[in-house]
């Protein structure tokens, strides 16, 4: 089969880099335009070596310079957006305005070029709905308006529902991936994310701070299964224009979360609980709750998760360990 030419936007990232490098190794063309306000050249240092890997330190507002990139392109990853909860907070209009505006112009032209493209989503979009597992039709509920914590999830909303206009309008090949809680190794801790948090806590024996009461769940995906997934997904026939959850159906709570790495990394670190209100501000909201429904994804690319929460978190640690 012929190599394809691919550009994933954001690609200086966490989840980014890890798909750049399993498409490198498939002999795949990989083009990377990235702003660095959430990625790192750190991360991409190992893949600069490679004569087939490309970076571009920009804005994917920066419509010429997009441009360039899709016509030359086959595929394109769109996962360049607003990254964690502390970042929405603390940046909620740049964070809405990006999303919005960034993927309004990748899929403009996208269009115009006819090029597929996979867009990133998140279960942040299913908000406060209660009904578990989530299923990708189910309903979304949101919070206020006056509340910052829910920006992010109406704009990733707002561009599933581009997206899918796309789709039906101009017939662009868009496929929606909702991811849940992707950890792995290079993920950073300084937006806000609770595995790197935990890990870096403990290994330097500062306390453990769980927010909240600890008794909200989540569902934590390795990195590889994800990746692997995502590119599964791409390039299968039946998958444009439709939605799909990513992640696994194994549950922990954050405060059984914080007791295993601490025990996996043999800490004495104590876990002490902070409220919401003292790290977000008033009137912050979480999702208690947030699993998804894998039926639809299990079914068209045979997905299952290979990597275990506990493997995935010794990993993480090693890399920890080594930088």
């Amino acid at each position: 089969m012929p190599k394809k030419t691919i550009l994933i936007t954001g690609g200086a990232g966490f989840i980014g880099t890890h798909l750049a490098e399993k498409l490198l190794k498939s002999g795949e063309e990989v083009f990377v335009i990235d702003n660095l306000s959430t990625g790192s050249l750190k991360n991409i240092a190992h893949l600069k070596k490679n004569k087939k890997f490309h970076f571009t330190k920009d804005t994917i507002l920066n419509r010429k310079k997009l441009e360039n990139l899709i016509k030359k392109s086959d595929q394109i990853y769109h996962l360049a957006a607003a990254v964690g909860v502390k970042t929405i907070m603390e940046k909620p209009l740049e964070s809405f305005l990006n999303n919005i505006k960034g993927i309004e112009i990748v899929l403009e032209l996208a269009s115009k070029y006819k090029k597929p493209i996979l867009f990133t989503s998140s279960s942040e979009v299913y908000g406060k709905n209660d009904s578990l597992p989530f299923k990708e039709e189910d309903d979304r509920v949101y919070g206020s308006a006056y509340n910052d914590r829910w920006g992010y999830a109406l704009s990733k909303g707002a561009d599933e529902f581009l997206a899918l206009a796309y789709f039906r309008e101009k017939k662009l090949p868009v496929v929606v991936v909702r991811l849940f809680n992707v950890i792995g190794p290079r993920q950073t801790e300084a937006y806000g994310m609770v595995v790197p948090r935990f890990i870096k806590q403990a290994l330097s024996g500062q306390p453990i701070t769980v927010y909240g009461t600890g008794f909200q769940t989540r569902c934590f995906t390795d990195i590889e299964d994800v990746v692997e997934a995502l590119v599964k997904l791409m390039n299968h026939p039946k998958a444009p224009g439709q939605i799909f959850n990513l992640g696994s159906e194994e549950e922990i709570t954050i405060r059984e979360l914080a007791q295993k790495i601490k025990k996996l990394t043999g800490s004495k670190s104590k876990i002490i609980f902070i409220p919401y209100t003292k790290v977000y501000g008033s009137g912050f909201e979480d999702m208690e709750h947030r699993k998804p429904d894998l039926t639809k994804i299990k079914k068209l690319i045979n997905y299952q998760p290979k990597v275990t929460l506990e493997e995935s978190l010794k990993k993480i640690i090693d890399y920890f360990h080594e930088n």
